[in-house]
């Protein structure tokens, strides 16, 4: 894992550059309706996932005041029609106002469509998420990237990216030797990891270089770490300055 202020000069480094979006940030718009009787997270797995992806992407992501990171929304992309909406388990959008904070995400008002899309396998929605979605994704909404993962460990492992070509052609994306996928969208490696503890398969976010994004655990630790050695530093050199000034009282 890397110090944080090494990290923080590979963020700005590797954070793609985008135009700004024509539209407006838009909270709500009123007969579209912002929110359904499920829950946000289909399982306890999946709430765990979200929570942690949706974090990272978000703490990556917040030095650049125009990148939208959605979770569990309702993104409505046809403009008086109010059936045309989708509610990816997060996504990300370029060229937008950080904040304010929407209801639901117009792609006509804001004047642009998330550039990625992650969903999490659950029983009930599986099949879409495999199938329908990938069309409707990429080719109505004009996402760029696709991503499923399925995060309980008890399941069979499935992690799959789908990304448009220049032509407009759906192209499935092929995974490197370790199964990870690489999201030119991002700028980003996504790989998986297995946690014990919680029986969670984690989907991560890497850097292009390899370097992991932190989760709010491991970036507290980091911090903590930092600012123990901080403090053992300074305390080396007040010794230091002791040690001097006794050395230049005994030779007076």
């Amino acid at each position: 894992m890397d110090t944080i202020n090494g990290f923080e000069f590979k963020q700005r480094k590797y954070i793609p550059i985008f135009p700004k979006a024509d539209g407006k940030p838009t909270v709500y718009i009123e007969g579209y309706p912002c929110e359904d009787e499920e829950p946000m997270a289909a399982t306890g797995f999946h709430g765990e996932q979200i929570r942690i992806f949706s974090g990272q992407l978000t703490r990556y992501f917040s030095i650049d005041a125009h990148i939208y990171i959605g979770i569990d929304s309702f993104v409505y992309y046809r403009e008086g029609d109010t059936t045309r909406f989708v509610a990816p388990d997060v996504y990300v959008v370029f060229g937008v106002d950080k904040y304010p904070l929407r209801r639901s995400f117009y792609t006509w008002a804001e004047g642009a469509a998330p550039v990625a899309v992650f969903e999490f396998l659950s029983d009930s929605t599986a099949h879409q998420d495999r199938h329908e979605k990938v069309g409707v994704y990429l080719n109505d909404i004009g996402v760029q990237e696709y991503f499923i993962h399925q995060p309980e460990m008890e399941k069979p492992a499935e992690f799959r990216g789908w990304r448009r070509s220049p032509s407009g052609t759906i192209i499935e994306m092929t995974p490197d030797a370790q199964g990870g996928l690489f999201s030119e969208a991002l700028n980003l490696w996504l790989r998986w990891e297995e946690q014990q503890h919680s029986r969670v398969r984690l989907l991560r976010p890497y850097l292009p270089d390899g370097t992991p994004i932190a989760t709010s655990m491991e970036e507290h630790h980091l911090r903590v770490a930092a600012e123990t050695r901080a403090q053992e530093l300074e305390g080396e050199l007040e010794r230091l300055r002791a040690q001097l000034a006794n050395r230049q009282n005994g030779s007076t």
